[in-house]
């Protein structure tokens, strides 16, 4: 305990951040210098890895994400397998910034969902919202002796909100512009898209998941074309798109419904996927018009999204996009037909590793944890009231 107390009493932190998202493709690893907090908020990145899962963890984790294949036993042993591979990531990173272990203050790991329930539902009588997010904290602060702050979705959730998106409490106090109303868009397995109206305050800012990004891309490209993803948009860019396919997809119960509202693998999963190809099949789409048509359908439900419930109270002038989806040409093309005559921009264009952004933001939200301040949004989320994020997990003094 007295590693936090003095931890608490530090201005400077050196932060490592985790995060491993929807896909499941593996995990981003970034450390960075961070002083203060809120809009006076001071962080200078000093390394980023990205870590690959061995081909058997992912499909492990893909198995137990879905709940007709899951299982108790191999969900508590991913448990600690995830906090190893992390606490492998931390080191990695360490490396290659040239930093010790013994400058390490803090660890902010995001964790990987497994399943995500921000809808009460009955659980022996009673309504429940919940949230699941593997790779246990405490494991990872004994593997690496330093204190780290995990779960972070869970506080939220408790308070009847979405517990996501959290990225917008780093998009504030990071990227708020006295003059310019701009959108920030994360293109990870899920989009979800930040406004900040220029000046804007905490309670100000809109934030939501507008539907898939990469995640029904990637699954197709590994169904159709034995890839793990579409390099650069490649096969997507030598189909044609199906629009009224796409106009069937949009119709779907999650893009029509209000925000507060976050979205993952329950809802664009692998059920998803056989439905999308089990239709394009039948109306006779190739594979590259099969990957055209879902490539527009991130796109189009991003737009879609803002049209509908953001454009009628605020319009944007800019978006900012980061995330992996930035890497795929075609669908960076067909975002800035949609949005246009709105600029669409690389995260990087605003001194922003577009890769490193989501771990990079639960380095801040660790940080502003261990500092005592609120970093849900809870006119994002939909939570009752403000609150810290994560818990706390402390190693033992030989750690």
């Amino acid at each position: 305990m007295d590693a936090l107390l003095r931890l608490h009493g530090q201005s400077n932190r050196r932060v490592a951040g985790l995060m491993s998202g929807t896909s499941l493709d593996g995990v981003d690893a970034v450390l960075a210098t961070i002083e203060g907090s809120g809009t006076d908020l001071s962080v200078e990145q000093e390394g980023f890895v990205h870590q690959p899962y061995p081909d058997a963890l992912s499909s492990l984790l893909r198995r137990n994400s879905t709940p007709e294949q899951s299982s108790v036993q191999e969900i508590t042993r991913l448990h600690v397998r995830l906090a190893n591979l992390y606490a492998d990531a931390v080191d990695r990173v360490l490396e290659t910034s040239g930093t010790s272990r013994d400058a390490l203050d803090l660890v902010g790991s995001h964790g990987q969902t497994v399943h995500h329930l921000p809808e009460p539902a009955d659980c022996a009588g009673e309504a429940v919202r919940a949230t699941l997010q593997l790779g246990n904290p405490s494991t990872l602060a004994n593997r690496l002796g330093v204190p780290v702050v995990g779960d972070f979705r869970a506080a939220d959730v408790a308070l009847g909100g979405q517990g996501a998106p959290l990225v917008p409490y780093f998009d504030y106090v990071t990227c708020t512009d006295p003059d310019e109303h701009r959108g920030l868009l994360n293109l990870g397995g899920i989009a979800n898209l930040t406004v900040l109206p220029a000046g804007a305050a905490p309670e100000d800012v809109r934030a939501f998941d507008t539907g898939p990004a990469n995640m029904v891309i990637d699954a197709l490209a590994d169904r159709l074309f034995d890839q793990p993803y579409d390099p650069n948009g490649q096969y997507a860019a030598e189909g044609t798109s199906d629009h009224d396919l796409l106009a069937d997809l949009l119709e779907g119960e999650f893009f029509h419904r209000e925000p507060p509202k976050s979205t993952g693998r329950e809802k664009f999963g692998a059920d998803y996927v056989d439905r999308l190809l089990g239709v394009a099949q039948s109306r006779g789409l190739s594979p590259e018009d099969t990957m055209a048509t879902a490539t527009l359908l991130t796109a189009a439900s991003v737009y879609q999204a803002y049209a509908r419930y953001i454009r009628p109270e605020q319009s944007i002038d800019t978006l900012i996009a980061s995330g992996g989806g930035t890497h795929n040409d075609t669908l960076m093309t067909m975002l800035e037909d949609a949005f246009s005559p709105i600029p669409v921009r690389s995260a990087a264009q605003y001194g922003l590793n577009a890769d490193a952004k989501e771990a990079l933001c639960f380095a801040v939200l660790a940080h502003e944890t261990v500092n005592g301040v609120p970093t849900n949004l809870p006119s994002v989320t939909g939570a009752s009231a403000p609150t810290l994020l994560g818990t706390v997990s402390v190693p033992g003094p030989s750690a």
